[in-house]
């Protein structure tokens, strides 16, 4: 029986740059990351790629001129659009605020509150619960809002995003409150819903009470502009702020990348691999609420052998209830036998209370957020190993 269930590990790899080689930087700091801490590569050890530094290889960037300017192609020439429900985040929203504020006639911006989707709070909560505010009706202006709760500010920023957000957009922005999607259009019918996980829900809201042109930010930066990256899937879902004049977007040639390095590392280690590009993971900040996934996806591209999701028991449940009469080896050797018997069609039994079917993705590219973090680790590659073994092995 194997001595070590999971084992995640942060690989250490040169500073990765626009047109590097990435699937060879890759395979080279795995295999002397092996060598050097003399590991044992095995068959279904799972290499993890974070998307920030496939985006960066392939030049997957747009600046906010080519932001602006695809907004026009879609919208046309002096417009009014209204801006829905935006994450309140300076890194993931900045920069497209510049450019979508750049390519229209006026803007107006409906942000959701108490808090944005993935629960960047405009006020604290606790002040807001104390409130009279009824936020299923209530409607407010950026000022109203301000007023109301005395310039509330981020927990953890100390920004006041409203304030914020009007600065980005410029004079010709307008910021008003609701959790309606239906009140921007008061203001316009065209409108770019800039939410993340409920984006085609606030669409099809809006588009049934008589919005006109109504996009998605999967609908702009879908393809090049003036020579701009993009994304064919995602468009400006996924970007990331790269300087003060430009993007970096999610990226596009990810599938290409992660079959090219199983590949080149089987050729080297005759070991079969799997390979993922990750980028948020999915769990929530207890203390601040924040769910991390600001990403249209954990992960945007993944070899064949990590589709699906855990088919597991859950041992604690056996040792309390089947086999709550044994104990030492006896106990050891019932828990081996039920595990390789395992019915494959477990769904929904008793033995599996808890086992929560999470796609093997979200659940690796989670892992592997949390071992490179998103600093100066310097670990953009994450090796996972013993992931698909089990208590039987």
């Amino acid at each position: 029986m194997k001595v070590f269930g999971t084992i995640s590990r942060g690989i250490k790899t040169p500073i990765i740059k626009e047109g590097d080689n990435l699937a060879q930087i890759v395979c080279d700091s795995i295999i002397n990351a092996i060598k050097t801490e003399n590991i044992e590569l095995q068959d279904k050890d799972v290499i993890a790629v974070t998307e920030a530094v496939v985006g960066i290889s392939e030049g997957n960037y747009a600046t906010i001129s080519q932001i602006a300017k695809d907004v026009k192609n879609k919208f046309g020439e002096d417009q009014t659009v209204g801006l829905v429900f935006p994450i309140l985040s300076r890194n993931r929203f900045s920069m497209l605020l510049k450019g979508i504020a750049k390519g229209v006639k006026k803007l107006i911006i409906q942000l959701s509150y108490p808090s944005d989707e993935v629960g960047n709070s405009l006020v604290d909560k606790e002040v807001f619960y104390n409130s009279n505010v009824n936020p299923y009706s209530d409607i407010f202006t950026g000022e109203e809002f301000n007023k109301k709760f005395n310039h509330p500010v981020h927990t953890f920023t100390g920004i006041n995003y409203i304030d914020l957000f009007k600065e980005y957009g410029g004079e010709n922005t307008e910021i008003i409150l609701s959790n309606d999607p239906k009140a921007i259009l008061n203001y316009t019918k065209n409108v770019i819903c800039a939410d993340i996980h409920t984006r085609l829900r606030t669409q099809k809201i809006i588009k049934n009470a008589g919005g006109e042109k109504v996009l998605t930010l999967c609908d702009l930066l879908n393809k090049s502009v003036d020579g701009s990256g993009f994304n064919s899937k995602y468009g400006l879902l996924g970007s990331n702020k790269s300087t003060e004049e430009r993007v970096k977007l999610f990226p596009e040639s990810g599938q290409i990348l992660v079959e090219k390095i199983q590949k080149e590392i089987f050729k080297r280690t005759s070991k079969k691999v799997e390979v993922m590009i990750y980028g948020d993971g999915a769990f929530k900040d207890p203390v601040g609420g924040i769910w991390e996934l600001a990403d249209p996806t954990v992960s945007p591209a993944y070899t064949k052998g990590l589709v699906g999701t855990p088919n597991e028991l859950k041992l604690k449940f056996l040792s309390d209830n089947k086999f709550k009469d044994l104990r030492g080896e006896e106990l050891i050797n019932a828990m081996k036998k039920e595990i390789k018997n395992k019915n494959k069609n477990l769904k929904g039994s008793m033995e599996t209370q808890g086992t929560t079917p999470r796609r093997y993705v979200d659940l690796l590219g989670s892992l592997a957020d949390l071992t490179s973090g998103s600093g100066d680790k310097g670990t953009p590659v994450v090796l996972i190993q013993n992931y698909f073994s089990n208590y039987a092995d």
